[in-house]
């Protein structure tokens, strides 16, 4: 590895200010960030030290323009000597991929065929999200409901016919669902197999974002969510209620169905939306 050992050193100054730098005249692109032929054919890459919705003021990102991409190196090995002490978790950081999780052989309902993917919080903190990804081949004849925080379904494979206490609403591939935290609700399979994405929101109810410099319309516009009207089961006889409360499934049975809400007002409620009528502008 040959390194540059020239005592010749200058600096840029200020904190937190906007800089701008380049070791070649020419290396760095004039008025866009990520040209399709870089300079020099250099990679453009963005090291991110906020997110990307942050506001200006505290948005902290810098554009590089590297000879080889930051994706170009082999596995990581962990090291037998560690000098910080033992690890803080199981985890590594090497790169991983998943397959498509094949529909379960034996007869799946929707609320058991959930395989946690990845979470930043527990169950029991009021933040953070937590990712499933979900499989079913049957019906549920019992009824569901989540303590834990909002339901965002993402269909990949097979639509949905989701009966909560509130009205039915039906959700294919391409739409989003999402289901109150303590809403009850069944999921039928209208496909007679399903498969998709869970995301579990523990803090406050989604929202749609401030549109800012974009004007007064454009990307998911509110009247394109819809909410289900009310319809009601007087269905007699032993139901099964399942809740998830702090991780764990709990579960009693009803001699009714407790989806037999007649009239009801308010804001909180189920909705679904078609990703297709995202506006970018």
């Amino acid at each position: 590895m040959n390194r540059d050992t020239s005592p010749d050193l200058h600096y840029l100054s200020g904190f937190g200010n906007e800089f701008a730098s380049e070791a070649l005249p020419g290396a760095l692109p004039v008025g866009q960030n990520s040209p399709q032929k870089a300079p020099y054919g250099l990679y453009a890459e963005l090291l991110s030290g906020t997110a990307f919705t942050m506001t200006r003021s505290e948005l902290r990102r810098t554009w590089l323009y590297r000879i080889r991409p930051s994706a170009l190196h082999p596995r990581f090995e962990r090291l037998a000597r560690q000098p910080l002490g033992g690890p803080l978790g199981g985890i590594n950081p090497n790169r991983l991929r998943w397959s498509p999780q094949p529909i379960p052989a034996e007869p799946t309902d929707f609320i058991e065929g959930w395989l946690p993917m990845v979470a930043n919080a527990a169950a029991e903190k009021p933040a953070g999200v937590s990712i499933y990804i979900y499989r079913a081949n049957r019906s549920m004849e019992r009824v569901f409901f989540n303590a834990d925080g909002e339901l965002l379904l993402v269909p990949e494979q097979g639509r949905l016919r989701i009966a909560t206490e509130l009205g039915v609403m039906e959700v294919e591939p391409l739409e989003i669902a999402v289901i109150p935290r303590g809403m009850k609700f069944r999921v039928e399979l209208l496909d007679g197999q399903a498969r998709g994405y869970i995301a579990e929101n523990h803090g406050a109810p989604l929202r749609l974002p401030d549109l800012g410099p974009i004007g007064s319309n454009g990307l998911a516009n509110p009247r394109d969510f819809l909410t289900p009207v009310a319809h009601y089961e007087e269905a007699e006889g032993p139901v099964q209620l399942v809740q998830k409360f702090l991780g764990e499934h709990w579960a009693c049975e009803l001699q009714h169905s407790p989806l037999d809400v007649v009239a009801w007002h308010g804001s909180n409620v189920p909705y679904k939306y078609d990703l297709r009528r995202l506006n970018t502008l």
